[in-house]
């Protein structure tokens, strides 16, 4: 059997039967024609692992790949010592002696990060542009002598309202231990040092969650956006935050079509006091009839919504 390289762009192919997918002979490292028998191409990298584990019984994993690089740090690829039987103390020297101070301080940070965007259900896209704007900062030595909790959590802020999901400042507070003053001061001080901005945040920033957090249907979250917009674009909701008018907007829209949704089940998950709801919705009333969508049908006359309790 005969060995022949050949490749067109980057892809092999058997030159008698240039249509006939090859196959990959791991154990040998070659790339086979099935028709003819030909070797088009050897040296294949099996990617898989190095032998398998049949049961519990062997314990971990005996595979020697370790986690992958974070190049967010400046550590360089090195040999790690396991926990396991007396290793302990040669472990902890070959950790203290392998990273570095900053590295530590990083790894700290970006697990802090992580634990936070855990508890937001944040995605990991979002965890990672946190990382990446904390290890931005770190370069800068913009934030040196402020809390590195308050500059995680302004990091992860940012990322959020960066990728398209925001979170109000309520929010990453609740699954933080830093006050919204201290994360306040840390995220002017991001957005000033790296010279970058994070877009308005609109009501329709929440309004997906908040309705799939309530338990309301499609339709009720279309005509809520809709609510919401309207209010804004009419300026009869000023001085209201976007969180506060995307959970007026939803009562209203719950009243509307007949939803049993007390203001305190909205406000809690808006995380919006039930007076600020009900006052936002008073300012709301006197323009019903602009704020929903054209072909809106309410279920109960708009009238009477004044008098709604």
């Amino acid at each position: 059997m005969s060995r022949k390289n050949t490749s067109t762009w980057g892809r092999q192919f058997c030159p008698a039967h240039p249509t006939v997918p090859l196959v990959e002979d791991y154990r040998a490292g070659d790339t086979i024609c099935p028709e003819c028998g030909l070797v088009v191409g050897n040296r294949v990298i099996d990617v898989g692992s190095e032998w398998r584990t049949f049961s519990d019984d062997q314990g971990a994993d005996p595979s020697r790949v370790g986690a992958a690089e974070n190049p967010l740090l400046s550590g360089d690829l090195t040999t790690s010592i396991s926990f396991t039987g007396d290793n302990y103390e040669m472990t902890r020297w070959q950790h203290r002696v392998s990273n570095t101070g900053s590295d530590r301080a990083l790894g700290q940070a970006f697990s802090e990060i992580r634990l936070m965007a855990n508890r937001l259900n944040a995605s990991q896209a979002i965890t990672d542009r946190a990382n990446t704007l904390f290890k931005k900062m770190t370069d800068t030595r913009a934030l040196r002598g402020r809390s590195t909790e308050a500059n995680c959590a302004a990091c992860l802020y940012i990322a959020c309202s960066q990728e398209g999901a925001a979170r109000t400042f309520r929010e990453i507070c609740a699954v933080c231990t830093v006050s919204k003053k201290q994360i306040g001061k840390s995220f002017k001080l991001i957005l000033r040092a790296l010279n970058t901005s994070v877009d308005i945040i609109k009501t329709g920033d929440f309004m997906s969650r908040f309705c799939s957090n309530l338990e309301l249907d499609h339709r009720a979250q279309l005509v809520a956006t809709t609510v919401a917009r309207q209010a804004v674009d009419l300026d009869v909701v000023t001085g209201r935050v976007p969180v506060t008018v995307a959970a007026a907007a939803i009562y209203l829209t719950c009243l509307a079509m007949d939803i049993e949704k007390t203001p305190k089940e909205i406000g809690d998950v808006a995380g919006v006091a039930e007076v600020t709801i009900r006052q936002t919705l008073k300012s709301m009333l006197p323009s019903r009839d602009k704020l929903f969508p054209p072909d809106f049908v309410p279920k109960v006359n708009l009238e009477s919504l004044t008098n709604a309790r």
